[in-house]
Order: structure tokens, then sequence, then C-alpha cells
């Protein structure tokens, strides 16, 4: 049998893996009787932790109580929460980086040698990339998160990516978080269909509204159909291509908030992105640099062959370059459009 103090810290690690345990099951990993159980959380209720008792299973649950109690980690786990506050220390949440850098020198206190090596020779490795992204609100992050947990409708006020503003009300079904910004997919009563919202974009009402019964999500995949709506859906042209190369090449190419990639086979594989310009729409796919078809949207073709033969008049002839002593020869000029090096262009399609 385990002595007190290892048994009482086997319990509270015990308790801090799930919701709720019956207490039998408790005693049985514990190797007591479920009467010693009762005593030994009558020890952790002592010590400041928050038991609760759970009826018809004779069953307990860890609660939150007035101060945070000491958590258990193991090695893998507190390496985690470690490279997590690193992060967050210079993430895109806003108003967390003090209190995060505060709690990494207090975990760093407390790790073990063979911890802290790791941690620290991935800190010195790693340079973090300054970003102009706008930051969410910490606090609007986890009141969103706990209403998607609550079924409690939200009330909030909206600004599109073409700078509208417009209330809304949305059952709020799960947080999205892709590239350096984060997203909510609800469910938009008032328009009575699926939404997804930036949300760097928008501005909670207080109070929420009534709760509401959770309905069917608009796919099993959130993470890819998060990554349609935003690549694609808001744009005045929605492009659809057959690109002549593996998935997996194109992929590494393409960041999911500027274009989703579907396989064919092997060697062809499918691209949906977005603009509101033709010029962005195919140079950007040209830059992807593989061979591709065009098919939507209808008009895009007989652009692109437009764009090919502007783009081919701005080439000077061998025969008109300019002399050192003779006049300089006129030159095509790239008119109209957005073309690569132009005023406005992008390294991709616009998803903001």
């Amino acid at each position: 049998m385990l002595k007190t103090s290892a048994r009482l810290l086997k319990l509270l690690t015990l308790l801090q893996t799930r919701r709720r345990w019956p207490g039998a099951e408790l005693a049985d990993r514990l190797g007591v009787t479920p009467r010693t159980v009762r005593r030994d959380v009558d020890r952790l209720r002592e010590l400041g932790y928050t038991v609760h008792a759970v009826a018809g299973v004779a069953g307990y649950q860890l609660g939150g109580g007035a101060d945070l109690p000491p958590l258990l980690l193991d090695d893998e786990e507190a390496v985690a929460v470690a490279v997590g506050l690193r992060t967050a220390a210079g993430g895109t949440v806003t108003g967390i980086e003090e209190s995060s850098v505060r709690a990494l020198i207090k975990l760093e206190q407390v790790l073990p040698p063979r911890l802290r090596h790791r941690v620290h020779a991935l800190q010195s490795m790693t340079v973090p990339m300054t970003t102009n992204m706008p930051a969410v609100d910490p606090g609007a992050l986890t009141a969103i998160a706990a209403a998607c947990r609550d079924h409690e409708t939200l009330r909030f006020d909206y600004r599109s990516h073409d700078g509208v503003h417009s209330s809304r009300m949305a059952e709020p079904y799960r947080l999205v978080a892709t590239g350096r910004r984060w997203y909510l997919v609800a469910y938009d009563t008032e328009r009575a269909d699926w939404r997804t919202f930036r949300l760097d974009r928008l501005s909670l009402r207080s109070p929420n509204g009534p709760r509401f019964v959770p309905r069917d999500p608009p796919a099993t995949d959130l993470a890819g159909y998060t990554s349609h709506t935003i690549s694609s859906a808001p744009y005045r042209y929605q492009g659809r291509f057959t690109v002549h190369a593996p998935a997996e090449t194109v992929a590494e190419r393409v960041s999911p908030t500027t274009g989703t990639v579907e396989p064919i086979d092997e060697r062809t594989c499918t691209l949906v992105c977005g603009s509101n310009s033709l010029d962005e729409l195919a140079l950007w796919v040209a830059l992807i640099g593989a061979p591709f078809t065009a098919h939507e949207p209808p008009e895009l073709a007989e652009h692109i062959r437009t764009l090919a033969a502007r783009l081919m008049d701005a080439i000077v002839a061998p025969d008109a370059r300019p002399t050192r002593h003779g006049p300089a020869a006129s030159r095509s000029v790239v008119q109209g459009g957005e073309a690569a090096g132009a005023p406005g262009w992008r390294t991709g399609p616009r998803h903001d």
C-alpha cells in the first residue's frame, strides 16, 4: 500500500484527469478501501482542494476553489505548458503577454533540471517573428468559448471584410485558430445559415441571449470548412482550378487562409480560392509554379489570355533596346489591372 502522502498525490492526479470518478473505481486504482478514499478526500479538502461529492455513483469531482491549488504535471505536460506560455507571450491574444511571462518564470523555477534543459534549448534556438496581425482580446476569447460550451446565444456587433457594420445574433459552435487569426463558426439566427466570423472584428454585447439546442455542424471537418469560407466565399470572384501537381506539393505553397486544396489523383488536385481581382487571382495561381487549368469563374479563361498578351507586350525586343549614344527606344507598358509590381499587389488573394 502506498504511504499516505504518495497516495494523496496519486489521488489528486486521478481527480485531475477526469471530470467525475466513482469512489469504488478510485479505491481500486489506489489499492485501498472506499473508506480510505473518503478519508483521503477529506485530507485534500483540508489542504485547500475543493472536492465535490457526486450523487448516484458515490463518486467525487475536483472543483475550483477560492485559490488555485497546485497542479500535478507529468514531464510532457510541463514542457507543453512552458512552450505554450512562451508562444502566448508573443502571440496574437492581446493583454496576456506579461502574465504569460510571469507564469513561465514560476514554472521554470520548479522544473527539474532535465526538463529545464529541454525548455531552454527550445527558447534559445527560437526567434519570434513579429507581425502586424490584429490581436484578440483574451476576455472575448474566453467568453465566446464559454458560450460555445454552455450553448448560449451570442449578441455582437460585427465589421465585415469590406467595412460594413452590422448587429448579429448567433448560436456559437466552435472556435477555430488558423494561421495567426481566430474565427468563430456559428449559426446566424437572423440569416438562418452558418457563418464564420473573425474574432478581431467582433465586439460582444451583454448579456448573452437565451440557451439553445446545438444544431448539427455545417461540416465534420471544421478546419477545412473555415479554410474554404475565408479563402473564397467573401470575394467577388471565386476561382476553381485543376493544378497538375500532387496535392501535398501544392498545399505546401498555399496557406489555409488563402485557398483549399483537395486531391484528384496522385498527380493532380483541385484548388479553390477567391479574390476581388481577376488579375490577382490569375497571377497568384501562376506563382504556385505548376501547370494549371482554370475552370471558374467563366470569364477568367479569357482574362488570362488578355493578361498573357499584355505581359508578352511588356518584353523589349533585342533590336529595340536603347544604345549608349542613341535615343531610348520606346517600350511597351503594362496598362490596366493589377499585375506583379503594380499598386495593391499581394502575395495571395485577399482574405480580410
